[in-house]
């Protein structure tokens, strides 16, 4: 951030079905993204506003990315940014398939036609002390009211099968688990019910965001559950707030396809960067 207190901070918003980000590209200059900056850029009122930012920089592969939720938290993965900033990276280089990586490992991406992207998230991770969990049990129903699933897709999830998604109080219900003793390192929740045996309706509660109307990392880890409960096959469509992602998990790893949208490219001015402290 010091070398652009002159010249402001080049950034883009991006979508991927309301999921919103902030992005910024820091491949030929390096940022120095502090959590004050990272929350000053998420207050939707006095910032730009965004449920994850996001920091391109240079590779191994074509990129490496790295996460922030909107308190200013790290994320090791994000399924929606990865998708959006690859089709922005497609759209620069001409290219039809990327490697990406980021704190989760290598993500492979692909242009799915008709304006979609998919990405690779990588298999999930079922051990307990890979979700992460606070001691050791079994991830396909933890000892939690509700039964839930616990998955690791390089960020922990906690998703409770039920009977109608949409009657949930998620406002209230997400913060609960979010903090439960049994996540070390906090949870996103999702609240997923049964449409047809390959077609799932997820609400999502982001960890250090809140009520998201779609998340990635979320809707992969929805559908392993419902897999792992025998109650889908591994193609999935998981109906979001904001839109459908087709989820499908094959012996690679859990591939997450959907559209992506560009809205604007912008600066951050340099009186807006002087009064981050």
């Amino acid at each position: 951030m010091t070398d652009m207190r002159d010249t402001g901070l080049p950034f883009m918003k991006m979508h991927g079905l309301g999921n919103d980000f902030v992005v910024l590209d820091a491949r030929a200059h390096a940022i120095d993204l502090s959590p004050a900056l990272v929350a000053a850029i998420a207050d939707r009122h006095r910032g730009i506003g965004f449920d994850q930012l996001a920091l391109i920089e240079a590779g191994p592969g074509d990129a490496h990315l790295v996460f922030h939720n909107a308190d200013g938290s790290v994320s090791a993965a994000c399924g929606n940014a990865t998708r959006c900033i690859a089709r922005h990276l497609m759209d620069e280089s001409g290219a039809s398939k990327l490697e990406l990586t980021t704190a989760r490992g290598r993500l492979h991406a692909v242009d799915a036609g008709d304006g979609r992207v998919a990405v690779n998230m990588g298999q999930p991770q079922l051990a307990w002390d890979e979700v992460p969990l606070s001691e050791a049990m079994e991830t396909l129903e933890l000892p939690i009211e509700g039964g839930p699933a616990a998955t690791g897709m390089g960020n922990p999830h906690c998703t409770f099968l039920v009977a109608d998604a949409d009657t949930v109080p998620l406002d209230s219900f997400g913060p609960r688990y979010e903090h439960h003793p049994l996540y070390p390192e906090r949870t996103n929740v999702q609240v997923a019910s049964l449409v047809a045996p390959d077609h799932l309706r997820v609400r999502v509660w982001e960890r250090g965001v809140g009520i998201t109307l779609a998340s990635g990392s979320s809707s992969c880890a929805a559908a392993v559950a419902a897999v792992r409960r025998g109650l889908t096959g591994h193609r999935v469509r998981v109906d979001l707030d904001g839109g459908t992602l087709d989820i499908d998990w094959r012996a690679d790893g859990v591939w997450m396809t959907g559209e992506t949208a560009h809205v604007a490219t912008g600066v951050l001015t340099p009186e807006f960067l002087a009064r981050i402290p």
